[in-house]
């Protein structure tokens, strides 16, 4: 049901003019339709493979996963969900294990740990590209269970 053009109340579809404030009110005109989808061109492989990118990963996941285009991808959704993990787990090793490791006993344990996400996100670009929902250690058991949440 429509409402006013001026004032907001609620007026019949074919009413020219409004009970309450006697404003004319426009005739045939509907809302604009909705504009093109800005994911349309996005294929759900490369979605997947987007949520790996170390640093930046976590913005797509968070997209895909609001989106209604891939709302109903169970493959893109355990993507974006591991790749969210692997993001938290970034940020605990800089967060966390970084400073923990300087003020303890300086050996940079933290690089280590770093090199292997970095090794992981690699590896799972790689898996994504082929179309392959391989399930990491951890992260993979926690994206399996957000997907079947859904």
């Amino acid at each position: 049901m429509p409402f006013c053009s001026q004032c907001g109340h609620q007026v019949g579809a074919s009413d020219r003019f409004c009970d309450k404030c006697g404003a004319p009110q426009p005739v045939g005109v509907s809302p604009p339709p909705p504009g093109p989808d800005p994911l349309s061109g996005i294929a759900p492989r490369t979605a997947s493979i987007l949520c790996y990118i170390p640093g930046i990963g976590w913005i797509a996941a968070i997209i895909w996963l609001a989106s209604d285009k891939f709302r109903h991808d169970r493959a893109v959704r355990f993507h974006a969900f591991q790749g969210l993990y692997l993001f938290v787990a970034w940020l605990m090793n800089d967060w966390v294990l970084r400073p923990l490791s300087y003020m303890a006993t300086n050996l940079h344990i933290h690089q280590v740990v770093e090199l292997v996400l970095l090794g992981m996100s690699v590896f799972m670009m790689i898996k994504a590209s082929r179309d392959e929902a391989f399930s990491l250690p951890l992260f993979g058991e926690l994206a399996q269970r957000s997907v079947a949440e859904d």
